[in-house]
């Protein structure tokens, strides 16, 4: 009787890969690589600026102009937030700047989706005209405005006031023109639905329209938050008063002809760049599902 041979063989079918395949693998390998390490130098480049400032607050003048530079404090200390807390009017700079930024984003999101609405779904004369007029105004450069606007906050007399601030800066054609986008999508038999319902227009836009374009709001919201958050030219153009100074402007401020303090200032970069890093960590979800939508299908 004939044994039989139990070894394991390989299997004959084993697919090899062709030399094209093998150099298509290795680019992607090798892009792949590439890519990354690229992105992990950004990161660094935008991480460890940020994290010096932060650790910086916590070191006293001597050791943030000392050497060698260190990262992290060798003497942490809380005088910095202290002196800023006590020796300016830093609490009012961050009410200053809550108030401008969050009622600038309130009226922005009402205005701009009004406007969307209304170029989205309702057919008026010159609506074509009035809509590409308000896109070329996105061409014109922000500082050509300054002139006019400055004339208008005069004429109002708004200098030092909350309105000088917001209403200059309420709206734009970028945010009626992505509420308009987003408006589109909203099915019309929706809206006849409504209105057939009994619902006025105020209450369709209300009701049905704007719950159904949150992921745009979202965005115009932490986009138009952040912007006036950040804003530092025009509330130096229009504000004189310290007590109506915003957050930049007053930290600013704390740069003197003949003293220095960076650890103070510092300080005030710090506490003026949590409500940012807050509102985003909250509204990631709305703001990525907002940049994506239609993206797939």
């Amino acid at each position: 009787m004939a044994s039989i041979d139990t070894t394991f063989q390989e299997p004959k079918t084993k697919t090899q890969l062709s030399p094209a395949a093998r150099r298509r693998r290795y680019s992607f390998i090798t892009g792949s690589v590439l890519v990354n390490l690229l992105l992990l130098l950004l990161l660094i480049l935008t991480v460890v600026p940020f994290l010096y400032m932060v650790f910086s607050a916590f070191k006293p003048n001597t050791e943030i102009f000392g050497t060698p530079i260190t990262l992290l404090p060798r003497n942490p200390t809380l005088d910095n937030m202290k002196a800023l807390l006590t020796q300016f009017p830093f609490a009012r700079w961050m009410l200053n700047t809550a108030i401008v930024a969050i009622g600038g984003t309130i009226t922005s999101l009402l205005l701009s989706s009004l406007a969307g609405f209304a170029f989205a779904k309702y057919d008026f004369r010159l609506k074509n005209l009035l809509f590409t007029l308000m896109l070329v105004t996105l061409l014109i450069p922000p500082q050509v405005l300054q002139i006019p606007q400055f004339e208008v906050i005069r004429e109002l007399h708004w200098f030092n006031t909350y309105q000088s601030l917001i209403i200059p800066r309420a709206v734009g054609a970028f945010g009626i023109f992505l509420m308009r986008q987003y408006t589109t999508t909203v099915p019309n038999e929706i809206l006849d639905s409504a209105r057939v319902d009994g619902a006025s227009e105020f209450a369709i836009w209300w009701r049905v329209v704007l719950p159904l374009v949150r992921p745009g709001l979202a965005v115009l919201g932490i986009l138009s938050f952040t912007g006036l958050w950040n804003d530092f030219y025009w509330p130096l153009v229009v504000t004189t008063d310290p007590s109506m100074f915003v957050a930049n402007l007053g930290i600013a401020a704390l740069v003197g002809p003949y003293d220095y303090q960076y650890g103070i200032l510092l300080s005030g970069a710090v506490l003026a760049s949590l409500p940012i890093i807050l509102m985003f960590l909250i509204f990631q979800r709305q703001f990525i599902a907002g940049l994506t939508q239609g993206a797939v299908k």
